[in-house]
């Protein structure tokens, strides 16, 4: 078939003809890690009563007071997602039920996002786009589910209804949000907008009309209509393929899913989580070596925590480690020193920081040492989330 001028021209600006979806070479997707490939902190959490982010990176558990859950990175060998491409999805399973859910309870999956990532969207202005949510879902509980995008910079919000059909069936969902000309994006590094997948909630966010234009953010508006999916210790909850894309699509017309190479997901997921040495069963690195450093003050030693493999988000980093006695180790000329926890001591920057190590720690001041794992249960991580 011949193309014309405009055929050529649509195709070197993204447009491919005759089918109307967008391809953006060169650029990324705008969530991270909606495979759900890359999950850094574990694989499995059990006994999940409070919010946080456990399992797959970038995706974020949020939890008040509906249930008990346990989170997994779900490997996929059938179903409609699996054939569609999907190796992976994140698995959210009620093990405690709650079957009449206080007024303030919540539970969400969600992802937030930077403003400077959004500045796409021209949100606030009189060119303001239209966005389209994509993904994969399956569900023990059938009937109505709310999809929220939430604006932090200027308390505004839009939910959309859409319907699970079949029981503990992959479905694939389109959802399509409207413009909002109201409200500028901070053009930042912090938190401007979160995508809410919501799975339960109390009469203080369905009580009132659900609020699928754009406008102030009332509670009572965001989540109307969605069923409770911690009714019951049979219900489970999986998610993949999570795409946001840049202007009205349906179903035919999305434009296929980014999938990235594994090396490029975990770089992204990086910048908001770094697993420094992980030597938990399954790692091969139990006596995995963190750092090397020195004996400051007496019963303290410190070390550098150099080595990043890309530049974090924010400097205001946190550590993420394990607890208890003896989980790790100092060597040095005359021994070894088995210590208890270790904690963030200098933020430089995003690319560089300090850590103290304390509890039984004997080094002479001034002595060099190498600061290893001692179990198989420990772990250091990094952490600059939104």
């Amino acid at each position: 078939m011949a193309l014309s001028k405009i055929d050529v021209a649509n195709m070197l600006t993204g447009l491919v003809p005759n089918d109307n979806t967008i391809r953006r070479p060169n650029s990324k997707a705008i969530v991270i890690n909606g495979s759900m490939a890359v999950a850094q902190r574990s694989t499995s959490v059990a006994s999940i009563t409070s919010s946080g982010y456990y399992t797959v990176d970038r995706i974020r558990l949020g939890i008040s007071s509906l249930g008990t859950w346990t989170s997994t990175q779900e490997s996929l060998t059938s179903g409609n997602a699996y054939i569609n491409g999907f190796s992976n999805a994140f698995k959210i399973d009620c093990t405690t039920a709650d079957g009449s859910p206080g007024a303030s309870d919540s539970l969400t999956i969600s992802q937030k996002f930077e403003g400077q990532d959004l500045q796409l969207l021209k949100k606030g202005t009189a060119n303001a786009e239209k966005i389209t949510v994509a993904f994969w879902i399956k569900a023990t509980k059938t009937g109505t589910f709310i999809a929220e995008l939430y604006d932090h910079d200027n308390t505004r919000s839009c939910s959309k209804a859409y319907t699970v059909s079949s029981s503990n069936t992959w479905e694939h969902k389109v959802v399509n949000f409207p413009a909002d000309t109201t409200g500028a994006l901070d053009d930042d590094n912090a938190n401007s907008l979160t995508l809410f997948l919501w799975q339960g909630a109390g009469s203080n966010f369905t009580s009132g009309t659900l609020n699928t234009s754009w406008g102030s953010a009332t509670n009572a508006n965001r989540a109307v209509g969605q069923v409770n999916n911690a009714d019951s210790t049979s219900n489970n909850v999986h998610i993949t393929g999570i795409q946001l894309e840049i202007g009205e699509f349906s179903s035919t017309t999305l434009p296929p899913f980014q999938h990235e190479s594994y090396a490029d997901n975990l770089a992204r997921c990086q910048r908001y989580f770094t697993m420094l040495v992980d030597g938990r069963p399954g790692s091969s690195n139990d006596n995995g070596v963190i750092g090397m450093g020195y004996c400051h003050t007496a019963n303290v030693n410190y070390f550098t925590g150099g080595g990043l493999p890309v530049q974090m988000r924010t400097a205001a980093l946190s550590a993420f480690t394990v607890t208890g006695s003896g989980n790790y180790k100092a060597f040095r000329d005359s021994g070894e020193d088995y210590f208890d926890s270790i904690a963030i001591y200098d933020q430089e920057s995003n690319q560089s920081f300090s850590f103290n190590c304390t509890g039984s720690v004997s080094s002479s001041l001034g002595e060099p040492c190498q600061i290893r794992l001692a179990t198989t249960i420990d772990f250091v991580g990094v952490d600059a989330e939104l």
